[in-house]
């Protein structure tokens, strides 16, 4: 038998099963489990059984544990052959094939396990020098991967646990280590960026407070270029990480004085992942209140809310904002449109809430009642 043998790659797609129509009575049963390199099932694969007599051709596609079959298989001589995805099989994209397997009339049986391929071939057989020569590289580099990533989560948890105890340091030492030895990873850079930004506060030294919350945005920024130019479609959490890593980026921008970058930076949040816009937005409108741009604060606290109208605190800084908005009439305080309004939308929605108390005190100081019924259950009627 002439077997050929590619790269395997390690993805195991979606599951499915199709049985081919029974074709007469001069036919068999086939059958077969197939496996990776891993000693994986392959998912959805695709294995053709192509007849080398007459041309005929049986596409069975392999189920959720690997496995294939079918009755009503023309008994003969095929060339058996593996494709990963039916994509690969049109590009013609194999796994490994075997030839002239011959199908008879009753059972056939034929698995696939190219992980026993593989130990075989690696020792030479049936192999020409190029191919065993593709084959340790790629065991090679997927060894070097694995120790790789092995090292890195070492350096991540040794981070985290000095970060944890305050010693950020420590965990700022350790993940530039990290980078020392794999400057590709957008997570070590990230996590790089969070130590920087969470020690700054602890110094004493304003240059050195400020070093750091400039590091930090290095780091961040870091993160998010590799996570752009490596973002894979298929991964369900690339839209969320990317907005965590320009929320982290844009705070660091805000306590490094770059007030504008930040608010770009949220706006980028915002944007590559919608879902989580409202936090974005709620954190863009805090920088802007902290450098004293009221009107652009509850312009993005609106954004907050009309992402999400139960986001009480947005309520609650609205209302503070407006208050410095107030006109006199004489010896009686006006408050600005929309002041009221916010602070008693927080206490609908929060009666109890952390700020509940001091939203009731601003409304009184602005003459306005208080109403008092949030928060109590209703009488029922009799």
């Amino acid at each position: 038998m002439k077997k050929q043998f590619v790269i395997l790659s390690l993805v195991v797609l979606a599951l499915g099963l199709w049985v081919p129509p029974v074709f007469g009575q001069a036919s068999g049963t086939v059958k077969g489990d197939c496996k990776d390199s891993a000693g994986n099932p392959i998912v959805g694969g695709i294995v053709e059984f192509a007849n080398l007599d007459n041309g005929q051709k049986y596409d069975l596609k392999t189920n959720g544990k690997g496995s294939y079959f079918s009755l009503g298989v023309s008994a003969g001589k095929y060339k058996v052959t593996l494709y990963k995805t039916p994509d690969d099989q049109k590009a013609g994209k194999e796994l490994y094939h075997y030839s002239g397997f011959q199908v008879q009339l009753d059972d056939n049986q034929l698995d696939f396990d190219l992980k026993k391929e593989a130990e075989s071939q690696a020792k030479g057989q049936g192999l020409t020098g190029e191919q065993v020569k593709q084959m340790q590289e790629q065991q090679e580099k997927a060894k070097k991967e694995n120790n790789t990533v092995k090292a890195l989560n070492e350096k991540l948890n040794t981070a985290k646990t000095a970060a944890d105890a305050g010693d950020y340091d420590t965990a700022i030492a350790t993940m530039k280590e990290a980078n020392e030895m794999d400057p590709t990873r957008d997570l070590v850079w990230f996590k790089l960026g969070d130590y920087y930004r969470m020690s700054a506060p602890k110094q004493t030294d304003r240059a050195e407070k400020q070093k750091r919350y400039d590091s930090a945005v290095e780091a961040y920024q870091k993160a998010v270029d590799i996570k752009k130019s490596t973002t894979n479609d298929k991964d369900p959490n690339a839209a969320k990480n990317l907005a965590a890593y320009y929320n982290n980026l844009a705070d660091a921008f805000g306590k490094a004085g770059k007030i504008d970058d930040a608010v770009k930076t949220f706006e980028l949040a915002a944007q590559a992942d919608p879902g989580s816009a409202a936090q974005a937005y709620f954190n863009k409108g805090a920088v802007l209140t902290n450098a004293g741009r009221a009107d652009d604060a509850n312009a993005a606290f609106d954004k907050c809310l009309a992402a999400d109208p139960t986001r009480v605190e947005a309520y609650y800084q609205k209302g503070l904002n407006l208050l410095g908005k107030a006109t006199l009439q004489g010896d009686k305080q006006i408050p600005a449109p929309g002041t009221v309004e916010a602070f008693q939308k927080y206490l609908e929605l929060a009666p109890n809430g952390p700020n509940a108390q001091n939203a009731k005190d601003m409304l009184a100081s602005i003459g306005s009642p208080v109403e008092t019924t949030f928060g109590k259950k209703k009488s029922a009627k009799k």
